[in-house]
């Protein structure tokens, strides 16, 4: 069950001292197989099920936040996993499948009952995707409905300020940060120290070489190797970019709903890192992982625009 690609991502780095899985499938019997092999195979703390996927090719196959309008299905996936894991399931879902049919907290208690040990909550639906801001009032709501479950919300968190400010202002249990972790990486610092960190461009390469390291160490130096590495790095740098530095938002701190308009850094490193064009991208993976291949192609996920060589 499930590619080599795909277990490879299963091994766990001696640095991680808390470590999940996250599942996503429409079947009761291949999902609780799949818990199984996790539970046996894999040094696991606690296993997800992607309830909240809005991808049309995940969608249509009755997965991701599908499950949330197949209640009688979700609850036979749910059931059968937890039936076999020694570890805590948890489940990831939405708001709902359309905006105006929002049903996450009639689910909440129900994956309360089924033993499901917490729920993150995404304060949007999976008709509006990302767009428009995320729902904190309706997560409350779900927190409520699910106590005494623990619900974390999550949506739209980029900085100390947005994290504080919806912990202390709702009884959730927890934040989940999602998009702001592959925007901003270091948000983490930011939210223990509670200050902006005018991350400087230089430190900014290190950290994208510390990633580039722990992929040439995770599938080899070969060519290979280097190439899952390079793939892995562009599709990062295609959420990198949207970050504007602390030094030069006329007011912070950044929103996540804001797209970056054009700006000059304060040196040419910092200019590059803002751009949003593809080819710039390859030109830091290039610095770091060296040149692309003749016929290397490039289509980020989540952006249309793409590189041909």
């Amino acid at each position: 069950m499930g590619k080599q690609s795909e277990w490879a991502l299963m091994k766990r780095h001696e640095c991680e001292d808390l470590f999940g899985v996250q599942v996503c499938g429409s079947f009761a019997d291949s999902m609780s197989r799949c818990a199984e092999l996790l539970n046996s195979q894999v040094k696991v703390d606690f296993v997800d099920i992607n309830a909240g996927c809005p991808i049309d090719m995940v969608f249509k196959k009755g997965a991701g936040c599908a499950l949330m309008g197949r209640q009688n299905k979700f609850h036979e996936v749910v059931c059968g996993m937890v039936s076999v894991l020694d570890c805590p399931l948890t489940v990831k879902i939405r708001t709902g499948v359309y905006q105006k049919n929002w049903n996450a907290h009639l689910l909440a208690p129900k994956l309360r009952d089924c033993g499901v040990s917490m729920v993150t909550i995404h304060g949007r639906s999976r008709e509006q995707r990302y767009t428009k801001l995320a729902d904190w009032e309706y997560i409350e709501t779900c927190t409520q409905a699910a106590n005494p479950m623990p619900v974390f919300g999550n949506g739209d968190i980029l900085s100390f300020e947005d994290y504080y400010s919806h912990l202390e202002s709702s009884t959730v249990s927890g934040i989940m940060i999602a998009r702001g972790a592959l925007v901003k990486p270091w948000l983490f610092t930011e939210i223990k120290e509670r200050r902006h960190w005018d991350i400087s461009s230089s430190e900014r390469l290190e950290l994208l070489r510390t990633y580039t390291n722990y992929g040439l160490e995770h599938w080899g130096s070969d060519f290979q190797g280097v190439e899952n590495t390079r793939k892995f790095l562009l599709e990062w740098l295609s959420f990198l970019h949207r970050y504007i530095p602390v030094g030069v938002l006329e007011r912070v701190p950044q929103r996540m709903n804001e797209r970056p308009p054009l700006y000059c850094g304060r040196d040419d490193l910092e200019t590059l890192m803002g751009s949003s064009n593809c080819k710039d991208w390859i030109k830091i993976s290039e610095m770091l992982l060296g040149p692309v291949p003749a016929d290397f192609t490039f289509l980020p996920k989540h952006k249309a625009n793409s590189y041909e060589g």
